[in-house]
């Protein structure tokens, strides 16, 4: 998947942002996390653990972190990056930067919390269930 966006991704699909902590970031827009978010899950590399996110639709996601605790709640795409409500857990908003071959998770202060090691189509950890 990141091998297919460092191939055809246009200007209009990402962002450049300048940062005080990384220097040049590029972030992808809205209309590129609509297509690898919504239906998918993204097994991300927490340094040698891995976590789990299925964007089940639109507006719904699960999480399952390394240490087992899951979260459910609602989330909603920004021009820039997405916002997450978990019921019972944190809320926060994200930026996915893209740089060849990866795929990181940016959050609010702008330091990666992981990087993506793959996107599942569907829900194969059952996050839903």
């Amino acid at each position: 998947m990141v091998k297919i966006l460092d191939d055809i991704l246009g200007v209009e699909a990402i962002r450049e942002t300048q940062t005080p902590r990384t220097g040049t970031m590029t972030i992808l827009n809205r209309d590129t996390l609509a297509i690898i978010m919504v239906g998918t899950t993204h097994v991300i590399d927490m340094g040698g653990k891995n976590a789990f996110i299925h964007y089940e639709t639109d507006d719904r996601a699960h999480m399952l972190l390394p240490d087992g605790t899951r979260f459910h709640g609602t989330w909603t795409l920004l021009d820039d990056g997405y916002k997450v409500e978990w019921k019972n857990g944190p809320a926060g908003a994200w930026k996915l930067d893209h740089a060849a071959g990866a795929i990181d998770y940016i959050d609010a202060t702008g330091a990666s919390r992981g990087r993506i090691s793959r996107i599942d189509f569907g829900d194969p950890q059952r996050l839903a269930a």
